[in-house]
């Protein structure tokens, strides 16, 4: 009796334990060398490209592949995926946040390097400068299971529902990228924004994440069809039922929304520029028939 009831106190305290020890969110590379990831599909040609590209050092750096087959063991996806796009991650030090750089970005035509990050946020990742590169012209989505799998490589577990759902959210934002009226800025300036009313208000059920979609919607001036609100909506639900801590990386979403604001301002300048260009011109030649009559 006494064995049974020892075996009971021990059961019921590893169970304790086990409930009080928190969930590992975030991962962290265990190797000191940067790791290259090179898409499957690149011929020997666009290889030694990619590597010219990246500044490989094969002597140093730990060299992998990526195909479809990881894409479907990482996030359920197509196994019969193309793969041309390419990563080369390096380790920093803790504190340090994600660097994302896109070495070619005349062929990475759907990604960009915020879109990157705040995806790499969703999935777990941190403390990394990850650079990208393609010989060729692509949208760049599979650049992200190059970054799975080099992390997987180095010894850092990273939750399989957190890379789905950080794929999930990089279709989303390039979808609505495309959409009439949007841009790639103005979308990655809301996917931020939410992400940090999430982190402020902690949505407990599908109805709260809805009003945060739409206060954010709203604030940032963006009309969107109801099917597409519908899609923001699912994916931070998701999130919510993930638990995905946003409070822990608001530092780097105020980043990303700082280099956002930076962006469109730019943006602005240059219509107000090209605006005024035309007033001056439209004057000019004004000038020069009025001048012309008294010829």
């Amino acid at each position: 009796m006494k064995h049974i009831l020892k075996w009971m106190l021990a059961v019921t305290l590893a169970l304790g334990l086990a409930v009080q020890l928190p969930a590992k969110t975030h991962a962290v590379l265990e190797v000191d060398e940067p790791i290259v990831v090179y898409g499957a599909n690149l011929s020997a040609n666009q290889k030694d490209e990619v590597k010219r590209i990246l500044e490989v050092d094969s002597q140093t750096m730990k060299e992998l592949e990526v195909n479809g087959q990881d894409i479907a063991n990482y996030i359920d996806g197509d196994p019969n995926s193309n793969m041309y796009s390419s990563v080369k991650i390096t380790p920093k030090e803790a504190g340090h946040g994600i660097a994302v750089n896109i070495v070619t970005s005349e062929n990475i035509t759907k990604v960009t390097s915020e879109m990157y990050k705040n995806a790499l946020l969703t999935a777990g990742v941190e403390n990394a400068l990850i650079e990208v590169g393609s010989p060729i012209a692509v949208t760049g989505g599979s650049a992200l299971s190059g970054i799975y799998k080099a992390y997987d490589a180095g010894g850092a577990e990273l939750d399989k529902d957190r890379m789905e759902v950080a794929s999930d959210e990089l279709d989303v934002t390039t979808e609505l990228a495309e959409k009439e009226g949007m841009t790639d800025e103005k979308v990655t300036e809301l996917m931020t924004e939410i992400k940090k009313t999430i982190a402020e208000k902690k949505p407990a059920t599908r109805e709260d994440v809805e009003e945060i979609v739409t206060e954010q919607l709203q604030k940032l001036e963006i009309n969107l069809s109801e099917q597409d609100r519908q899609l923001l909506i699912d994916l931070f639900e998701k999130m919510r039922d993930l638990n995905i801590d946003f409070g822990k990386v608001k530092e780097q979403l105020e980043d990303i929304k700082s280099t956002i604001k930076d962006k469109l301002g730019d943006i602005d300048l240059d219509l107000d520029e090209g605006f005024w260009e035309k007033v001056k011109g439209f004057f000019n030649r004004m000038i020069d028939k009025i001048a012309g009559l008294f010829k």
